[in-house]
This record gives structure tokens, C-alpha cells and sequence, in this order.
């Protein structure tokens, strides 16, 4: 059978499903297509030009080097198709956006046909993605004298593909849509549990909230014609959460317009808006596809005649509508004015969705637009020997006298590029900054290969210190999804110069350890900025921030990030931890006391968490790290001692050898270069040239949060509170309660120790609890199914070597195997300890889920609806989030221990212990 009659019996299939055809990317299909196309009495010839022309996706994907070379062939006269004239090949050319079409156009404009030359000249006057063969190519020509060449740049330095672009509309109509009340999760925009339709944008849009929820949008598209339809989180912050890029894509697909009518399926401009604004990493993904995300403020606290806050029977601050923006509002986003209007009625002030950074994205149908703009810009201008004009809004740079410097600070400055040479900058300031680690996760890398195609990357930017694709969010279950995605993302990855979890040769073992402990580990410099495809990228080394797959791609072919350097917020601590608490209690109770000091405002929203826990050794201090995203954080910084950092590094330094022994190092010998980093930084420690990173005594933060560890006298859980009769109160990680809150007697039907935030001394907690509750009852008996996922095979490897693996291998039920891995998710479960295979397991909620309506008591990170569990009818799906001795005595009870049980179950186990530096 043919490619073409496969392609045609997929067709069919997607029918069935109301989809049409997949966007073609391989080179085999096509030319298989363009044959039909050259044959003019072929059956298929009809639909092969349509596939040729509105089917094809552009960057470098293989498909498209086959296009931009038949493209080429018409241009020149060597092929006719009726169709296809040259001027409309030209067009089909201009938006194929970078690699084999920019080939093709520089042949054309540096060829010998004038008219030819000056044609193509013209469409390569409108791009953007060329790099450095490309450039270097105009340089050439321009040196040795070339007209056209020089006539490209001259335009190219003065940005006219920025210029003659049609300006952004003064008035922008929207018509409201409320998608939830409170705070949506991406989960509700891009479920985790479709995240391998991730990079089939329109099966995956069909995931987007609910169906009903479509057809209201599109009822409203349908009433409102001339508006676009702006999605709202009512009383919340919109898009928390992991799945940023999907989630946006969805939107876009739903919501938006079409970014070229010859690529499918690929939308730009949504509109998004929120109570408390956009979550900081997800209102960035807007940014990439040139959307806009407003901070609404339409409702505030209720105060009495005395200006005091009205709080109900709860104690929870009363609320009153400002104003309304209920579905089928219409309201005007001003550009000019910087407002939002409901008719003549000014509601609020919007310029921070308007900035002129902003302006740009908007104009240019998103960021990567404006960030190989700029680049081109430069180039042109320094090739021609002249100052390049000012186009672009200047960077703001905010520098105050006599202030000081904190952390973040301290590292934007140190990796900033092309800012004003010996200029201070603090808070506010717009950076462009170099990045030294790079992550791509097994769900979202699909994604970020299309992006890399997109904007015709082949190579990983040589200024990149090292980058990681995982494997962990497809640990659990090796199933027919992950087998026919993995593979090939894994191959890409590999060949663009990234080391990946699983070998494309096979044969290495794969490692699906989770991605965040990856990172943490070949992060060797406490300077280092580190950007990574998920939210929970928080370092406890560097600075480290979340985000969507386009901003990775864009970090990974350029080596840089921009964005503002955000404020800080400090977090001290005080007091001593009680002898039966866990470091996660002291974790949950930092966001409680934080709220409680500020009267419920989140002062770490949108921040960075500088947090003083210098103390504890990396692994553990990412536990408070890694909160820092349900936190609602934009990141954190760890500041630590010298011989804690040294101690860090030294194992980082071993998992990376670890590494290399297994033949994960490729041909530019990354993971040795880290390790010799890791040397260097440790060498200027201990010599005092350059001691561990700490912020000034006279730098300026947002706020100063003091934890006070003398209060914290139980352990503390985070409760998704799913009966809140305030639904926007409900699966926001923000209700922490103590122990004696559930008095006891809560059912538990599953317990989860796994995740990103869990490390070694977890693992051995389990063993220990184990070991004590054996010694008092003789044996260990479950009365509610525990799962143990490690997030490492270091960890294992360790445990074996320590006698905790055997421990837990004895009260097992199941261990996984490497040879056979399981090839469907597990549904239903028994009152047994599960030992998974290391990755993400049950925090993903991809793969493995708990049963339908269970309360699941947790490790891990999320509690959003429907991640871990979902509802069933007549009992929603909880997932309350503990530490880890919480989460096994309430497996092996079946139920919520009271605090007499939890303290005699810990008594003499190694818990994990933090101490302020003053009491040192």
C-alpha cells in the first residue's frame, strides 16, 4: 500500500472522529503527493494540490524541504502546475517561515535571473527565522558586491518586516465567556490525560473544557461575529498549572484566528483574562502567540463604614462585584487608551497588557517574531557599518542609586546581553539574558520540536552550558501512544544536541527519572538561569522558570530568554521545627503564615521566592523549591552556605558521572563540560574568590515574609476543599489545614508517595515506617492501596546499596520491571504497596490515575479537578497533599491518622530536619 492510500485511510478515520486530515510533515508523503500533482490525469490530482498547498506544515520539517524545492522547480520554469503560478509560489514560499524555504529564496535572490532575484528579495525581506548559514550567505554576496544583497539588508536593518506590517487596531471587540469560577488549571484548557494529542493541535483542541463549553463559544462567535471571544476565570487567576502551551494552543484554536491560511490548525491572539490576572508563566505563552492576558480586578474585598474588611462565617474575606463580565458581555479593549470599556463606561486601566513590548508581540502575531527581528536587525546594521535606527520599543531599564541588589538581581545582571555596558539594573528592567540549562518534557517535546521546525532551528545553540529531554511523564505505562510518539522525539532531540532520556540506539538503559531532579543535578552554578517545559522547574540552584514549549525551543536555538527581572519576595525563618515534623510541613505552613501576615493576598504571585534555607543540601531544599509553583510563583531562589553548595555540588558531580557511565554524553561532551564546571565553581568557593551567591543587606523586595517553625505543631495538609459552597475557593492549593482538622476519621482510599517532590529521605521514611509499624504489630497490613514511585534510579540504586529497597520490596505487592513495562494503565487497585517505575506515575495523570471518585492522599504537587482523580457520580475525586509519613500511615490505617497515632508512628525515624542559619 502507498503512503498516499495510508494517508487517504487515516482520513477516513479521522472522519469518524470530526477531524480533518493531519497536517503532512514527511518528506515520503509528499513527494509521493507532488508525483500525483505532475501526473494531470491522476484520480487524486485535485486533492494532492490541496494537500500541497493548505496541508503541509513549513519550518524544516522534511515535508517542507520537499515543498520549497518544487516550489523552487516552478519558480524556474522546470516544472508547471496550473495551479501554481510563480508569483503564487513565491506567496506559498513566504510562509514557510525559515530553513528549506529561506534555502530556496536565497538561491533565487542571489541567482542570475534578475526579475528572479528581485522577486525573491522581496518576500526574504519579510522573514525573520534565518540563521547563521543564512546570514552568513547575504554577507558573502554582500562583500563580494551583490545589488540584491545589499538591497535585503538595508531593508532588514531598517526591520521593514517589522515596519510595514498592518499596525495593531485601535478598538479590539471582545465578547466575554466565564470558563470557570476561580482558578482555572490548564488541566480544564488541556487536560494531562490527553497530553499525547498534545502535538495534534486539532484532535487535542476537542479536549478544551468540556463539548458543551464549545458550543457556547461557538454560539457566541456566532452572535458576535465581529469580536473575539476572551476567555475569563471569574473570581481566579487564569491558567495555573503545567500544560501552558497546550493550553494556550486550545484557546487559540477555539478563540483566535488562523496565523497563515496555508498551515492548519496553528492560531494566534487569544485573549484571556482573569480576577487576579493570568498566571505568570502562562500570560509569557500568550506573549509567544501574540495574545493578550488582562488582570481584571472586577471584584475587590467588602470593607464596613470603618474601613475594616467584612469577613463571613468562615472568616474568609466577603467579596463585591466592581463589575460585571458575565457570558455575552461586550465589552472594548482600547489599545490607544490603554482601557477596557463596557460601551462608553470605562472599567479599567489595561496598559500592563499593553505595553509597548506588548504592542509588538501583538503586531507581529507573536514574540519569536520580535526576537529574530531584532537579531536580523543587528546583523544587517553591523554588516552594512551603520547604526541600525530605533524601531523596536527600548528596553527599560530601571536602575536605582544606593539600592542593593537581590538574588535574582544579582543573576539577571550577571547573564545579561546587549543592556547598556556597566549599567546596575533592578526590578522592572527588561533583560535579555543568556540560559545555561535547558529542560524539554516527554508531554510538551513534541510540541517543542514542532516549534524548533517552526522557526527552522537544526542545532542546539553552542552558548548553552547543557539541556535534558525526559522521559518521566511517559514512565508508567509503555503503551501504543507512547510508542509511536517517544521514539521520534526522542531521535530529534538527540540529533539537535540534547541529551535525552532514552537512546534513539538503544543502547544505553532508558532513564525515566523525573525531569526537575535531572535538572537540579546538572545544574552546577547557583548564577545559572535555567528554563524548563514545565511549571515546576524551580531549581534550587540558579534561578529557574517554567514555560511553554515555545519559549524552551526559543531557549534551546538561541540561548537566550527576555523578560523582566522580577521583583522578590524574602523568606526567612525563625524558631525550631518540632521533633515529629517534616520539612513539607514547614513547606504548606509557609503558605499559610504567608497568607495569614498579608490578610490573604498572595504577595508571592507573580514574584520570585528568595528563600533562605541555606541549610539544606539541594535535594531537599527542592522541596521548597519546587512548591513554589502552587505558590503561584514566576520562580525562587535558594540561598545557601558555602559548604551546603560545595556538598550539592559534589553530588550533582556524581549523578552527572553516572550519566557519562551509563553513555549518555554525546559528541560535544556536555556532561563532562558540567562536571568541569561544577569543579571550577567549586575551586572558587572554597579559595573565597567568589563565595556562594547572596543578595545585598540593602537590596529591595515586594515584601518580607518570617516563618515562624515554633507554631508549626502538626503536619500540615493542602486541602482541595472540594464541597466549598464558594467554588472559587475550591482546588486552589491555598487551604491548608492541620492534622486534628480531620479528627482522625477521614477515609482514605489511596495513598501516593512519588513525584518531583519527593528525594531519597523519603524513600527511606517509607522503609522506617514500615520497620517500626512491623516491630509493633508483627506485620504490616494495608488497609488502602500505597503507591511508591522514586523519582530516580539513583535513589534505587542508593536504597539497595543502604538495605531500605528490601525492606520495601518485602510489603510489596507489585515492583516494576524494565523488560516489561506495563502496556495499560492501571484502573483498578488493591490494598497493596505498588513500587512504580521512577518518572511522574500518578502526579501526571496521563497515565496512570486513581479510581474515579477516591480521596487520595498525596506527595505530590497538584490537587487540581481531575488530574489524580476524577469525579464519579454522587462523590468528587480529592487529592489532599501531605508529607510523606502523613500519606503511608494513612494508606496502611485507611484513613487520616489523629496526631497521637502519627507522632508514636514516627518515633525515631530520621524525618527530613531544617534549622535557620542563626541557630547553626
Amino acid at each position: 500500500m502507498s503512503l498516499y492510500q495510508e494517508y487517504l485511510n487515516e482520513i477516513e478515520e479521522r472522519k469518524g472522529q470530526g477531524l480533518h486530515p493531519k497536517p503532512i510533515d514527511g518528506a515520503e508523503l509528499l513527494s509521493e503527493i507532488i508525483n500525483q500533482i505532475k501526473d494531470v490525469n491522476n484520480e487524486y490530482r485535485e486533492d494532492s494540490v490541496k494537500f500541497f498547498i493548505y496541508n503541509t506544515l513549513p519550518g524544516t520539517t522534511s515535508a517542507a524541504g520537499v515543498k520549497a524545492k518544487f516550489l523552487k522547480e516552478i519558480i524556474l520554469g522546470e516544472a508547471t502546475v496550473a495551479e501554481i503560478t510563480p508569483a503564487y509560489a513565491f506567496e506559498l514560499l513566504s510562509h514557510m517561515k525559515g530553513g528549506p524555504s529561506i534555502e530556496v529564496l536565497l538561491d533565487l535572490a542571489l541567482g542570475n535571473d534578475e526579475a528572479i532575484a528581485k522577486q525573491a528579495a522581496e518576500v526574504l525581506k519579510t522573514q525573520v527565522f534565518l540563521y547563521d548559514a543564512d546570514t552568513a550567505r547575504l554577507a558573502d554576496a554582500f562583500k563580494a558586491g551583490n545589488a540584491i544583497a545589499k538591497d535585503i539588508l538595508e531593508s532588514y536593518a531598517k526591520a521593514e518586516f517589522f515596519t510595514e506590517l498592518p499596525a495593531v487596531a485601535e478598538e479590539i471587540k471582545v465578547v466575554t465567556y466565564i470558563a470557570a469560577e476561580g482558578d482555572i488549571s490548564t488541566d480544564l484548557l488541556s487536560p494531562g490525560n490527553q497530553a499525547h494529542s498534545r502535538s495534534d493541535r486539532e484532535l487535542h483542541g476537542q479536549c478544551m473544557i468540556t463539548p458543551a463549553a464549545q458550543e457556547e463559544i461557538k454560539a457566541l462567535q456566532a452572535q458576535h461575529p465581529d469580536a473575539s471571544v476572551m476567555l475569563i476565570a471569574e473570581k481566579g487567576t487564569m491558567g495555573v498549572g503545567s500544560s501552558r502551551m497546550s493550553g494556550v494552543n486550545n484557546v487559540a484554536l477555539w478563540t483566535g484566528k488562523q496565523a497563515s491560511p496555508y498551515v492548519p490548525f496553528v492560531n494566534i491572539a487569544p485573549i484571556v483574562a482573569g480576577t487576579n490576572g493570568i498566571s505568570p508563566i502562562f500570560l509569557t505563552t500568550v506573549d509567544v502567540t501574540g495574545g493578550i492576558g488582562i488582570d481584571l480586578k472586577n471584584w475587590k474585598k467588602q470593607v464596613d463604614a470603618n474601613g475594616d474588611v467584612v469577613r463571613n462565617e468562615a472568616g474568609d474575606p466577603v467579596l463585591e462585584e466592581v463589575y460585571s463580565v458575565a457570558t455575552g458581555t461586550v465589552l472594548t479593549i482600547n489599545t490607544k487608551t490603554q482601557k477596557l470599556y463596557n460601551g462608553d463606561q470605562e472599567l479599567i486601566d489595561i496598559s500592563r497588557s499593553l505595553t509597548p513590548q506588548k504592542m509588538e508581540f501583538i503586531k507581529a502575531g507573536g514574540s519569536y517574531a520580535i526576537v529574530f527581528g531584532k537579531k536580523i536587525q543587528t546583523f544587517a546594521a553591523q554588516t552594512l557599518g551603520i547604526e541600525a535606527p530605533a524601531v523596536f520599543a527600548p528596553s527599560k531599564e530601571i536602575s536605582n542609586d544606593g539600592q542593593g541588589l537581590t538574588a535574582v538581581e544579582k543573576i539577571f545582571n550577571n547573564n545579561a546581553v546587549g543592556s547598556t555596558p556597566g549599567k546596575v539594573l533592578h526590578a522592572g528592567s527588561d533583560v535579555r539574558v543568556k540560559v545555561n540549562i535547558v529542560g524539554s518534557q516527554d508531554t510538551t517535546g513534541l510540541m517543542t520540536s514542532q516549534e524548533l521546525e517552526a522557526m527552522a532551528a537544526t542545532v542546539i545553540a553552542p552558548t548553552v552550558d547543557g539541556a535534558y529531554q525526559s522521559g518521566c511523564h511517559t514512565a508508567s505505562v509503555w503503551d501504543k501512544k507512547a510508542q509511536a510518539n517517544i521514539p521520534k522525539l526522542m531521535k530529534f532531540m538527540n540529533d539537535f544536541g540534547v541529551i535525552t532520556a532514552r537512546d534513539p540506539k538503544g543502547e544505553y538503559h532508558a532513564m525515566t527519572d523525573v525531569i526537575h531532579k535531572v535538572l537540579n543535578d546538572i545544574t552546577i552554578d547557583e548564577w545559572a538561569i535555567i528554563i524548563g517545559g514545565d511549571s515546576h522547574t524551580r531549581m534550587s540552584k540558579g534561578v529557574a522558570f517554567g514555560a511553554d514549549s515555545g519559549t524552551v525551543a526559543l531557549a534551546l536555538a538561541t540561548g537566550e530568554a527576555s523578560m523582566p527581572i522580577p521583583e522578590s519576595v524574602k523568606v526567612t525563618f525563625k524558631g525550631e521545627m518540632k521533633q515529629h515534623m517534616d520539612f513539607r510541613d514547614v513547606v504548606h505552613a509557609t503558605q499559610a503564615q504567608m497568607l495569614k501576615q498579608f490578610d490573604g493576598e498572595n504577595v508571592f504571585q507573580g514574584r520570585i521566592i528568595e528563600v533562605h534555607i541555606g541549610t539544606l543540601l539541594a535535594d531537599q531544599a527542592f522541596t521548597f523549591t519546587d512548591w513554589t509553583a502552587e505558590m503561584k510563583a514566576k520562580a525562587s531562589i535558594c540561598i545557601s552556605q558555602d559548604d551546603t553548595l560545595i556538598q550539592s555540588l559534589e553530588i550533582a558531580k556524581s549523578r552527572i558521572q553516572i550519566m557519562i557511565e551509563k553513555g549518555m554524553d554525546n559528541k560535544n561532551q556536555v556532561l563532562q563540560g558540567l562536571i568541569d564546571k561544577a569543579n571550577k565553581r567549586i575551586e572558587e568557593i572554597k579559595s573565597g574568590a567568589k563565595p556562594a551567591l547572596t543578595p545585598d543587606a540593602n537590596a529591595k523586595y515586594y515584601a518580607e515574609v518570617v516563618i515562624d517553625l515554633d507554631i508549626i505543631e502538626e503536619p500540615m495538609i493542602a486541602d482541595p476543599d472540594v464541597n466549598n459552597a464558594d467554588v472559587s475557593k475550591r482546588y486552589t492549593h491555598d487551604t491548608i489545614r492541620d492534622l486534628t482538622y480531620y479528627g482522625g476519621d477521614k477515609h482514605v482510599d489511596l495513598g501516593f508517595v512519588g513525584s518531583c517532590m519527593v528525594h531519597k529521605d523519603d524513600l527511606k521514611i517509607v522503609s522506617q515506617m514500615l520497620r517500626n509499624v512491623e516491630k509493633a504489630n508483627g506485620k504490616v497490613e494495608f488497609k488502602a492501596p500505597l503507591v511508591v514511585a522514586a523519582p530516580t534510579y539513583n535513589i534505587i540504586d542508593e536504597l539497595k546499596a543502604e538495605g531500605d529497597w528490601e525492606m520495601l520490596q518485602k510489603y510489596s505487592g507489585f515492583e516494576f520491571s524494565d523488560l516489561l513495562p506495563k502496556s495499560t494503565a492501571r484502573t483498578e487497585y488493591e490494598n497493596i504497596m505498588y513500587l512504580e517505575r521512577p518518572g511522574c506515575n500518578l502526579c501526571m495523570g496521563n497515565q496512570e490515575k486513581a479510581e474515579k471518585g477516591d480521596t487520595v492522599m498525596a506527595t505530590s504537587t497538584r490537587l487540581f479537578q481531575g488530574r489524580v482523580v476524577e469525579d464519579r457520580d454522587g462523590k468528587k475525586g480529592e487529592s489532599l497533599l501531605a508529607s510523606t509519613p502523613v500519606v503511608v500511615l494513612s494508606a496502611i490505617l485507611g484513613r487520616i491518622p489523629n496526631i497521637e497515632e502519627y507522632k508514636a508512628a514516627v518515633e525515631g525515624i530520621n524525618l527530613t530536619k531544617f534549622k535557620p542559619i542563626s541557630m547553626n
